[in-house]
């Protein structure tokens, strides 16, 4: 066989490779759902809570865009004191809440998608809020019920940004199983986390978090067929049917540092630290990763017809809009979750797109972006198209 042969025989290889590749088709969002934590809170009871006088802290947790979320607070003394929680305390708190809303999301979401507990067959469970060995994943299949042959991962530690990488990781999954259901489940509890004393530090931290945990199921059709095999799913009658068409990701290696779990000796617990100057790096970085996702497919800017951005905080919502040309009604659902929830950590943009779902306003053929923002510093992003 003569050089040239084996060139174009490794050339055809590659050609029927790269054929069949593309005769996989896209998962979809066949499922939507969220959790939040029993009791919610203003920012000024919150203050008040607290005890919070300085008015430097009490600016930051005022002018936050922020007007409720959902914590669970402390134990608080005769006095109305909150009372410390050490971290072993934290821990069990993380466990307990993470638990709980992650179930309610899920069931939720299997509701809305009309699929049963028994139809999931890859479960992938994201949070950064409590460390738990085993995982989120093998403890939500022995509470809820599921399958034990489930097949499951854990995405732990993060960050905000992580909800992408899991779900680019579950649409891999689908993808590569058509026809069976994937979740992928964002639990958060972010009252796990806090640190409570009278630093800017922490005050940036605890005027910003709330509890929550939001779920999709996808599924991709099978490649000789207009839809996944019954009894899975019927995607005409689910109320999504986005398709995530492709992911594009971009590490800001020189901000590495910028937002990260410390370990504080005097508080005996982890603190997260986020610098201020994190708005402006993310907005900074926000073109070039969604130009290369864009353009991927052919596509620009003018071309996206929903944008579903991280609800990181008003500084950080601002940079990217900024940076990006966007107006402030295409970013109305990542607003109007800050503004209600606070900032929900990695499951944040799934709330933006349940409320781009019931608003009703997406129709087949338009394209969507989902974008977060967290440590690394990162930026993750998705195409979709309903």
């Amino acid at each position: 066989m003569t050089t040239s042969s084996v060139l174009a025989g490794a050339d055809l290889l590659e050609l029927s490779e790269l054929d069949q590749k593309n005769t996989q088709n896209p998962a979809s969002i066949v499922g939507v759902g969220t959790a939040v934590t029993a009791n919610s809170y203003s920012q000024r009871e919150l203050l008040d809570i607290f005890r919070i006088t300085d008015p430097k802290i009490r600016s930051v947790f005022l002018n936050s865009a922020i007007e409720r979320r959902f914590l669970t607070l402390p134990p608080q003394d005769a006095e109305g004191t909150c009372l410390p929680e050490i971290q072993g305390e934290l821990l069990a708190k993380h466990k307990r809440l993470a638990l709980d809303m992650g179930a309610r999301a899920v069931r939720e979401c299997l509701d809305n998608a009309g699929i049963e507990l028994s139809d999931i067959d890859y479960l992938c469970c994201v949070t950064t809020t409590g460390f738990l060995t085993p995982g989120l994943s093998a403890l939500l299949i022995r509470d809820m019920g599921i399958d034990p042959g489930c097949h499951r991962v854990d995405v732990v530690g993060m960050g905000c940004n992580a909800g992408l990488n899991a779900l680019n990781a579950t649409a891999a999954w689908s993808v590569a199983h058509p026809g069976q259901v994937a979740v992928m489940v964002c639990a958060e509890a972010c009252s796990a986390a806090y640190v409570i004393d009278s630093t800017m530090r922490t005050a940036v931290v605890n005027s910003l978090f709330g509890d929550g945990a939001a779920a999709v199921a996808l599924v991709a059709d099978t490649p000789d067929a207009a839809g996944p095999p019954e009894p899975r799913v019927d995607m005409a009658a689910t109320s999504s049917g986005a398709r995530l068409l492709s992911f594009a990701s971009h590490l800001i290696t020189d901000a590495i540092d910028a937002m990260r779990y410390d370990w504080d000796d005097e508080q005996g617990k982890f603190s997260f630290y986020l610098d201020p100057h994190v708005p402006y790096v993310v907005g900074a970085n926000a073109e070039q990763v969604i130009d290369r996702l864009l353009s991927g497919a052919g596509l620009r800017r003018r071309d996206i017809d929903h944008w579903l951005v991280h609800s990181g905080g008003k500084k950080v919502i601002d940079a990217v809009r900024v940076n990006l040309g966007l107006t402030r009604h295409d970013v109305r659902h990542t607003t109007e979750v800050l503004r209600d929830y606070g900032n929900l950590s990695s499951g944040s943009f799934l709330f933006s797109y349940e409320r781009l779902l019931r608003e009703g306003v997406a129709k087949p053929g338009e394209y969507g972006v989902l974008m977060t923002m967290g440590p690394g510093s990162t930026i993750e992003t998705a195409l979709i198209q309903w």
